[in-house]
């Protein structure tokens, strides 16, 4: 596993991808939104109309503002008071080769999930770091040969049941030692 002196911090990225449409007030409830092609913190602040790109920023724990992924998940807090968008910087946007179906975790394991694979490889299938491999950075003896993105995701489903009990156990265990 990779090892990375970071923050302790906590991820609350959500799990269900909503379709998103623009309007001037939204419900005080917190929605997620799914990060597609070309959006900026700047350009999905403006897409809800009552919230900013710092608040997303923060509400997510965003370590680099700059930096997002296609499909990666985002809290926007609601709230019924029109903000300004003050962040106007672009994000990188990296696109990822796979996108998981409907999950059955709750959305704080599914922001631990996605919190992990971000830390681990970026979101990425195809990293390896010696023996590791994959989104989720696993020994390659765990993957029995199936490098597929679908397996990656069950053997690490799995992995992360036994050890751990929960995936946000597992980054818990991960924020204290670097590794998981």
């Amino acid at each position: 596993m990779l090892n990375k002196n970071l923050l302790k911090i906590s991820a609350t990225f959500g799990a269900a991808a909503l379709g998103v449409v623009a309007t001037s007030t939204i419900a005080s409830a917190d929605t997620t939104y799914t990060v597609q092609n070309g959006d900026t913190l700047s350009s999905i602040a403006a897409k809800f109309g009552n919230v900013d790109a710092n608040t997303i920023a923060s509400k997510n724990n965003l370590q680099d503002v700059n930096m997002i992924h296609v499909g990666q998940k985002l809290v926007i807090k609601g709230n019924n008071s029109k903000q300004s968008a003050k962040n106007t910087n672009k994000a990188k946007v990296e696109q990822t080769d796979y996108t998981p179906g409907q999950s059955n975790l709750s959305s704080a394991d599914q922001a631990a999930k996605d919190w992990i694979a971000y830390h681990e490889s970026r979101g990425l299938y195809n990293v390896q770091n010696g023996q590791y491999y994959g989104k989720y950075q696993l020994s390659l003896s765990y993957l029995n040969g199936d490098l597929s993105p679908e397996n990656q995701e069950r053997v690490a489903d799995q992995y992360v049941a036994n050890r751990y009990g929960s995936w946000t156990a597992a980054q818990q265990f991960w924020m204290a030692n670097g590794w998981y």
